[in-house]
């Protein structure tokens, strides 16, 4: 299964989110986006790509490890961005980003630890995906259009194991299916 570790909004945040991304889909050329829908909205810490069934279990335990040696932080919304130039447009975020950094880590720890071929680091940069473009499409008016946004400050108290299914009937704008397949609780609790 395709599999991904994230750190979820909550639904009033992603409310907020909604609000901001339908006005940016008012803006001149939206339509050569390819908006990303409410319930795929996460933050992923760690992509894992296509994991054997028989490794997931192990994957959720070091998961849960790493979740508890992390304490519950605090995050919003804030801003947005573009990388790949045009190709992805995001909100960006706030808070204890240097605390999401360190779950990252060590959620990309645990797969290695797994078995799982990590290829190399990235350095991790907290972001929410809201639209795509194939060919790279000038964001900055969608950038522009972010700059102000700023959601309610949360406390992340999980990290969750995502499946993701890709869209399989070719039907233009079908977006990926999304589906919890752990959810560990950060900090001693956990």
């Amino acid at each position: 299964m395709r599999l991904f570790a994230a750190v979820l909004p909550p639904e009033d945040v992603v409310r907020e989110l909604a609000v901001a991304v339908r006005g940016l889909r008012g803006l001149p050329g939206a339509d050569g986006m390819r908006w990303t829908e409410r319930a795929g909205w996460h933050f992923t810490l760690a992509f894992y790509g296509e994991v054997d069934d028989g490794l997931v279990p192990e994957l959720a335990a070091r998961l849960g490890r790493a979740a508890s040696r992390t304490e519950p932080f605090r995050l919003g919304l804030l801003g947005g961005g573009q990388f790949g130039r045009g190709k992805a447009l995001w909100a960006g975020a706030e808070g204890d980003l240097r605390t999401m950094r360190l779950l990252a880590g060590r959620a990309e720890a645990a797969a290695r630890k797994a078995g799982l071929d990590m290829g190399e680091h990235r350095r991790y940069k907290a972001h929410l995906t809201v639209a795509r473009s194939r060919d790279g499409v000038d964001v900055r008016p969608y950038v522009d259009a972010l700059r102000d946004f700023r959601s309610r400050v949360w406390t992340v108290d999980e990290l969750v194991l995502v499946r993701s299914s890709l869209p399989r009937s070719g039907v233009p704008g079908e977006q990926p299916r999304y589906e919890a397949v752990a959810r560990r609780a950060l900090g001693a609790a956990g």
